[in-house]
């Protein structure tokens, strides 16, 4: 018979799951607005295809985001179950919240918020590892730079390549290489996305004494993949019409461009170990691939709306995720 402290930690993997799956609802929008909203696929469609390739990044990237989530943002003596748990409760909370509103916001910012609102609580400002935070907050504003300065750049070659050509013709092979494009996009984003899931488990497994070294097992591994995968295919409906059709009108090309554009990102990121958000490269990316037009193509209105989840993501999270330890701390009878 399992202890208590054994069912509570899987309790907490449970729930760490379950905000996997919901990062995955919440962010498919972010991997099928661009191919919904020019055509290329169904809906139904594009979350089958998603969610596949969601899963199939397990084979194509390491663990380099995971070790960064798990052990270099927060101090590990800190860390208790307890602490995991409020934390991930501040995530999925404020995930909800803006899934609700049809915002865009970062599941990977909510997930680091709550964690770092919980560890706080429990251990003071102390517990912050700095410089594991450096990287993650530059990319807040590098990540949706480089998606759109990238979207540009290809939507300039894309004009020069096809300037000469028929639209029909354009649009036709721009609906081919759609699916390529969103196929690198979701590759990217679970190969990111489900890494930081990967962290938090692992850290959950050292601080309850059940793994010695920060080493992810496998069945944290592709159980990860699993609920991301898992999750895209539920589909997040509301924000596909904000990112699909609020920002600006997309043609095929325009969705090949940004998808290549933010997948690009989202490799270079994982390569270097950085938690970035999906949302941010993609709405970056849709931004730029419709400026190239004219910048009142887009509807920087609406960008900014999502601009301004993205600043309160993390102390909004971080401060559901302090409540949550405060409120635990005293009905857990010292667990």
């Amino acid at each position: 018979m399992p202890t208590p402290d054994i069912l509570f930690i899987i309790f907490i993997i449970t729930v760490a799951f379950v905000f996997d799956y919901v990062n995955g609802m919440h962010d498919s929008a972010n991997s099928i607005a661009t191919i919904v909203s020019t055509k290329v696929l169904t809906p139904r469609q594009a979350v089958i295809w998603a969610a596949c390739f969601n899963f199939l990044a397990f084979f194509a990237f390491g663990t380099a985001v995971a070790k960064t989530i798990g052990k270099s943002m927060i101090d590990l003596s800190a860390v208790t179950p307890l602490v995991i748990l409020c934390g991930l409760i501040g995530a999925i909370a404020w995930d909800l919240i803006t899934w609700h509103r049809g915002l865009p916001s970062s599941s990977s910012h909510a997930l680091i918020g709550g964690y770092a609102g919980a560890a706080i609580a429990k251990g003071g400002w102390s517990v912050i590892l700095v410089a594991g935070w450096y990287k993650t907050l530059v990319f807040i504003v590098l990540a949706p730079a480089l998606g759109f300065v990238f979207a540009f750049v290809l939507e300039i070659i894309a004009a020069w390549v096809v300037h000469k050509r028929a639209l029909a013709s354009i649009n036709v092979w721009s609906r081919r290489l759609q699916l390529f494009s969103a196929a690198l996009y979701s590759l990217g984003h679970g190969g990111n996305d489900a890494q930081k899931t990967m962290g938090i488990i692992t850290g959950l497994l050292v601080a309850g004494g059940m793994l010695q070294t920060f080493d992810i097992p496998l069945w944290v591994v592709l159980s990860s993949y699993t609920a991301i995968a898992l999750g895209t295919l539920s589909g997040g409906w509301r924000i596909v019409k904000t990112m699909g059709q609020k920002i600006t009108k997309l043609r095929p090309i325009d969705g090949f461009c940004a998808e290549t554009a933010s997948a690009g990102s989202l490799f270079l990121a994982t390569y270097l170990g950085i938690p970035v958000s999906t949302t941010h490269v993609i709405t970056g990316a849709v931004s730029g691939a419709g400026a190239i037009k004219r910048l009142s193509a887009v509807r920087w209105g609406v960008t900014l709306n999502i601009v301004w989840a993205w600043i309160f993501t993390i102390p909004c999270a971080a401060l559901i995720g302090w409540a949550a330890y405060l409120v635990a701390r005293t009905f857990s009878f010292g667990i």
